[in-house]
């Protein structure tokens, strides 16, 4: 299932969206829980490209992992590069629950007239627990995602291209 789409391994289509989800998902994510104003605009963004997030890294890791299966001399090459997938798909949990805890506890205003739409925060210092959280771990998945990524095009492409 998570092997090819027609002629193409799945993983080598699936990461270019993935490393473009992850850290939009997670700049997103901050700017929800540091800027209230913008919280009204951001809130269903913030949800979505979080658990999008998760999706996408779930269907990276094991579409690489059918990857090195088809074709398994590239078990070693890829093993750093597996190393930091794997974390990063935690990293990547973790970021789905706080972009799913945000979206229920972080209140703010709206951007309509009537005021209609506005959220009250629950209290103060949850807004800033949960915004912290939101802060350190979408950080944290985005130089996680560089990382990998790093690793992967090194095993790659590592000493296949012509030197300048």
């Amino acid at each position: 299932m998570f092997e090819r789409i027609g002629d193409l391994p799945l993983h080598v289509l699936v990461i270019h969206v993935t490393v473009l989800v992850l850290p939009v998902g997670a700049l997103t994510a901050i700017v929800f829980a540091l800027v209230p104003k913008w919280r009204w605009l951001l809130r269903w963004p913030t949800l979505l490209l979080g658990l999008g997030s998760l999706v996408c890294a779930f269907i990276a890791k094991k579409s690489g992992e059918a990857f090195v299966a088809a074709v398994p001399q590239l078990d070693q090459l890829v093993k750093v590069h597996r190393d930091r997938a794997n974390l990063l798909f935690l990293f990547c949990i973790a970021f789905a629950i706080v972009a799913v805890a945000a979206f229920v506890l972080l209140g703010g205003p709206t951007a309509l007239a009537s005021g209609k739409g506005a959220k009250e925060n629950k209290s103060r210092p949850l807004e800033i627990l949960v915004s912290a959280a939101v802060v350190v771990i979408g950080a944290v998945v985005i130089y996680q995602t560089i990382r990998t990524g790093d690793a992967g095009a090194k095993a790659v492409w590592n000493g296949r291209l012509p030197a300048k």
